[in-house]
């Protein structure tokens, strides 16, 4: 017999014991594949790829531990709840007994996620890790038609509008914005919160279409777990001292003015307390805009509402909390207070044609102050301080000398270069520059675009610096012994910059000696023949550098077989990376060629 014999029917082994089929698993637990699916998205389980398939390659596999996991999950009652109701009120309806099915319509069982949230994410910092998606999902059914009958509650979509209002109006507020690009797809944005630095993106403002091809129930239950970001709100709300949920200006909301609304009301809410002056200020602006007969008392009832919910929160040490100074905190982080005052004295008003949301959302974040063309706004166009506006059309009705109308790329430009940039390139009616993404190190890939090379000399020149010559990096100054021995280069790039770092000694040191020969007036003959010296010199020199190359390939040889498989695939990526350069530097030459011809 076989050491490893099983008798049928006995307890199984391996990955046949570790590993279940999802029709197994929705058989083992009994549910319906769509519940088993909602399950595990709210479960946080995925599927797994074990190393032998026992049933097939065709099948979707999922650990054994994660079934039984889900096995003891309340919400696996719950959905059994549901679906029995479901098939009384049917029944119900089949013996056309509509009292006892509108009874039981209005008795539906219901479930929360608030456990199953502290279940997968603990801590706060576990849920700021994980709000990328999140983030995402939101923003995407908030930009949605609310349309009635559509396959998307409408409830649904107004929820994730007011969550998305409440994040952004929180990182405009607190000036956490990082970074911003836009893209094809949409905006990303790049915020750091906690310490943590969350990226999501947001679709471009035109009419979204519900497609056929796209599975919105799974999108649907996504977007149910992502209820997690209003507890994020509710937490990030009180650590500035607002209180969650807030409450709005009736009049802004009926405009779709929520994000200014809501930015008031945190300005209402923290800076009145904290002795904020930009946020008092911001509040006095938004004083002038109200009418004199009744809107004057929406606007106080409004702020008695606010004043009640701040005043109820009495507990021992709130007050001095409340009444601290958040400029304090704010010099503690450089780059914070950076991005506090980079639109500090600036004035911004917005045309129709421009994406307002996003604008509405970036300036404030950056300490600028803007209105817009339309109602609710804090002032108007006539305004004679503002002194930028944003349009994207090639001619204006009307133009005022005392501003300067720039293109919206600007905004987003200086917001990643940390600068306010020369307004000549992104004029109405010029070609703005290109559009560079903060999200690409330049230095890592090899290419540096010839508008970030400007943008870095602007930089240089804000902060009153000195860079070194084009051509010449500051790594070539170092000891590429000491650059390798700390783990910044390898040895390939250490010996190029040994090589490099020859070279540029040897144009000093020939500088030098021709500048002594002139001194003693030797002749021209006599230099030429030291030229020859020097170039049999370097002829020495090359050989030097054809036996590092061979003994570089005596020490692949001592590798071993997976090491030398790692320094050959690293070898292609090196390559790869200089292919992708020389293409890119062959288009810009191409571009330039076809511009001057």
């Amino acid at each position: 017999m076989p050491k490893h014999y099983r008798p049928p029917g006995k307890k199984k082994e391996g990955n046949a014991a570790k590993y279940i089929t999802r029709t197994k698993a929705v058989h083992y637990l009994q549910v319906s594949l769509s519940n088993f699916r909602k399950l595990c998205i709210l479960k946080g389980i995925f599927p797994r790829e074990p190393k032998k398939k026992v049933e097939g390659n065709h099948k979707t596999y999922y650990h054994m531990k994660d079934i039984l996991f889900l096995a003891h999950e309340p919400l696996l009652e719950k959905f059994r709840d549901i679906r029995a109701h479901k098939k009384k009120v049917k029944k119900a309806l089949a013996r056309k007994n509509r009292d006892l099915a509108d009874r039981l319509l209005n008795r539906e069982p219901t479930y929360k996620l608030d456990r199953l949230i502290l279940e997968r994410y603990p801590t706060f910092v576990d849920a700021l890790r994980d709000l990328d998606d999140c983030l995402t999902m939101v923003h995407l059914f908030a930009a949605l038609p609310a349309v009635e009958g559509e396959r998307i509650q409408v409830e649904r979509i107004h929820n994730c509008r007011r969550l998305s209002h409440e994040w952004q109006a929180y990182i405009s507020r607190t000036h956490s914005l990082r970074k911003t690009f836009i893209s094809v797809k949409g905006i990303y944005y790049q915020a750091e919160v906690e310490g943590q630095k969350i990226t999501w993106l947001t679709p471009h403002a035109l009419q979204q279409v519900l497609t056929d091809d796209v599975d919105f129930n799974v999108m649907l239950t996504f977007s149910e777990f992502y209820a997690l970001l209003g507890f994020v709100n509710f937490k990030l709300y009180h650590s500035i001292n607002v209180k969650y949920p807030p409450i709005l200006d009736p009049r802004l909301e009926a405009l779709a003015a929520e994000l200014y609304a809501l930015c008031r009301y945190i300005s209402a809410g923290s800076g009145r307390l904290s002795g904020d002056p930009q946020a008092i200020t911001s509040v006095e602006d938004g004083q002038h805009e109200v009418e004199k007969t009744d809107t004057r008392t929406e606007e106080s009832e409004l702020r008695l509402a606010q004043l009640q919910h701040q005043l109820s929160a009495n507990e021992p040490g709130a007050l001095m909390h409340l009444m601290e100074n958040t400029d304090d905190m704010d010099d503690e982080d450089h780059e914070k207070k950076e991005c506090r005052n980079l639109f500090r004295n600036l004035k911004f008003f917005l045309s129709r044609e421009v994406p307002r949301e996003s604008l509405l959302f970036v300036i404030p974040a950056f300490g600028g102050v803007v209105s817009w063309d339309g109602n609710g706004s804090p002032f108007k166009e006539s305004a004679e301080d503002i002194t930028h506006q944003i349009v994207d059309r090639p001619t204006q009705g009307h133009v005022f000398l005392s501003r300067e109308y720039v293109q919206p790329q600007w905004v987003y430009d200086c917001i990643n270069a940390r600068i306010i940039l020369p307004t000549e390139k992104y004029l109405v009616g010029r070609v703005p520059p290109p559009h560079l993404s903060p999200f690409v190190d330049n230095e890592a890939e090899g290419y540096i675009p010839e508008y970030a090379e400007t943008i870095k000399r602007l930089q240089a020149a804000a902060k009153k610096q000195v860079l070194p010559m084009p051509g010449v990096e500051s790594q070539d100054l170092d000891d590429p012994q000491t650059l390798l021995v700390e783990g910044i280069i390898d040895r390939t790039e250490a010996n190029e910059a040994a090589e490099k770092k020859r070279k540029l000694t040897m144009l000093e040191k020939q500088y030098h000696d021709e500048l002594n020969m002139e001194l003693q007036g030797i002749t021209y003959s006599t230099s030429l023949s030291n030229k020859n010296l020097q170039s049999s010199a370097e002829n020495v020199k090359e050989d030097t550098v054809t036996t590092l190359e061979e003994s570089e390939d005596l020490s692949k040889v001592s590798m071993s077989r997976k090491k030398r498989k790692l320094y050959e695939a690293m070898k292609i990526g090196q390559e790869r990376k200089k292919e992708k350069i020389k293409l890119l530097k062959e288009r810009k030459k191409n571009a330039e060629a076809s511009k001057t011809g």
